[in-house]
Order: C-alpha cells, then structure tokens, then sequence
C-alpha cells in the first residue's frame, strides 16, 4: 500500500542552518500521527514541507505516492486562518469559494453538533470554538491527508479534550490520515496511533505506538554489567549510581542475566527519553543518555 506520507533523505536548510536533515519516513494510511519533539526540532518545518509551503533544499515528500500540492492535503497553521470580523458562516462561504471539493452539508452539521452559532463573529468565540472552527474549515474540503500544527497549543485542558473528541470522530467517519504535533505528550495517549520524534532536525524514532511501547523496556542490574548490555542492545538512555544502572533500552530480546530487572515502560517515559538525549535513536548503539539525579523521565 503507498504511505500516505512519505520522505525520502528530506532536508531544509535555511540561512542560519539545517532546520531539517536527512529524514527518511513512510507513514500508512488512515493512521494518526503524533509528530513530537521540543521547540526547534524542525516539527513545523516538515509540516510545511509535507504540504507544499516550502520546498526542499534536498530529498522529496509525497503524499499517496503525489507531488504533495497535487494530492489532496489540508492544512491548519497554529495562528487559525481565521478573519476575526467574519461571521462563521462568512468563514463557511469563504471556504467553499475557495475549495472545489468543499462539503458544506458536513462544515454546517458539524458546527451544529458543537453548537456554534453561524451569525457569531469568529472574534467572539472562545478559543476552543475557533480552533473548532478552523478544524471544520479544513475537514470541509474532505481531504486525503488533515496536516495541523500545534492545534491544540493556546487552549485549557476542557477545550482541548473537545477538539480531541471531535477530532477522532470526523476520523472515524472519513477514514482520512491526520498527522498533528504536540508539546503535550498526554495528548497523544488516547488519540494517536502513529508516532514521530524529531529532535535537532534529525527522525529519532517512528512506528506504531503500541509496537513501539512494547519493544522498549527499562533494566535495572549491576552498574559493573552496564556496558555488557549496551554492547548487545539498542540503549535509549541510562542512569548509573555506584551501585544500580538503570537502562532503557529498545529491544524484546530477553537478557539471560539473572541479576537484570526488567520493567515496562509507558508512552511518556519513551518519548521523553528520547526528546532528553538529541543522539538517541531506533540505530544500534546510539549515544547514552545521562540523566541527572532529579532529571529521570523513567525511573521509579
């Protein structure tokens, strides 16, 4: 099956530097795809990329196997493209202008469902109602792939478990791919199935998310066998007293050393793990993590 996003050795450069490098990844169809990484990581660069606003310095992305301006994507930026003056359903027939293939049966049901007036100006709507607002504006043009970045960013912890919900059930419904970055990890527990972790511009991880939580565990065994293990498995991140190493590693091979522990890891401690060391990555022997006595995303 062609991925519904895919990037092969993708790269941008800017005057200041590579905002992106080097990236290769294909994302299935019909997945949604939490890309996370800190401020910086080049998340809203590929975005950009994956939709035609920027071109690359090298490599290419598509999306269903197309030039991505050729194949059906829509996109929302974190500022809302939103005219405060505008009613909503000004914003609805701005939209339809716009978007041959715009469903204004679906922008107005919806709407109604989250019972958002249209003769209210868009400057009068609270925050979670605006972003509602721009996600039905987008969705209305029954796109193959909904690109948004940092949706979720301005809005408190009620409004955005609305826009989730309402998120996961136009996906539900349509069978699109939505790729969205987030800062919040916890955003990403309930909604995504896909994950992508950027850090300096550089893909670090990306798979499955239950795949990947399950291929990742936690040991905890004598300092002195430490760099035994990390001789023979992928180590994410580690932390050594004089005694305990604790290591986190992406493997399901068993360790046959009896005086080894293994525990589960969840989908925070993973990715925070990740985001901590820029090294780390899906690679044999990536760099080792050292994290700080009061800096430990993953023990306990």
């Amino acid at each position: 099956m062609t991925p519904a996003l895919e990037a092969t050795g993708l790269g941008k450069r800017y005057r200041g530097g590579w905002a992106l490098r080097d990236l290769s990844l294909a994302v299935p169809e019909g997945r949604v795809v939490a890309l996370v990484g800190p401020n910086g990581a080049g998340k809203s660069t590929l975005l950009h990329l994956a939709v035609g606003l920027l071109d690359p310095t090298h490599g290419t992305v598509r999306a269903f196997g197309e030039p991505v301006r050729q194949a059906g994507v829509a996109f929302m930026a974190q500022d809302k493209p939103l005219y405060d003056g505008f009613t909503v359903a000004e914003m609805l027939r701005f939209g339809r202008t716009l978007n041959p293939g715009w469903d204004d049966d679906l922008a107005r049901n919806r709407l109604a469902e989250l019972e958002i007036p249209l003769r209210r100006k868009v400057g009068r709507l609270s925050g979670g109602q605006q972003t509602q607002v721009a996600l039905t504006l987008a969705v209305a043009k029954r796109p193959r792939l909904l690109v948004l970045d940092e949706p979720l960013a301005d809005l408190d912890p009620l409004a955005r478990q609305d826009v989730l919900r309402a998120l996961m059930s136009t996906v539900a419904e349509s069978g699109m791919t939505v790729v969205f970055s987030s800062h919040v990890v916890a955003d990403l527990k309930d909604t995504c199935d896909w994950l992508v972790v950027l850090n300096r511009g550089r893909l670090q991880v990306s798979g499955d998310i239950d795949e990947l939580v399950a291929g990742h565990r936690v040991l905890r065994g004598p300092v002195e066998a430490a760099d035994a293990i990390a001789d023979r498995l992928p180590v994410i991140a580690h932390e050594r007293t004089d005694r305990q190493a604790t290591l986190l590693v992406r493997s399901a091979q068993p360790v046959p050393d009896p005086r080894w522990h293994e525990h589960r890891v969840d989908l925070e401690q993973m990715v925070l793990a990740y985001l901590r060391d820029p090294g780390s990555s899906a690679l044999p022997r990536p760099a080792l993590a050292a994290l700080g006595k009061d800096d430990r995303p993953w023990s306990g």
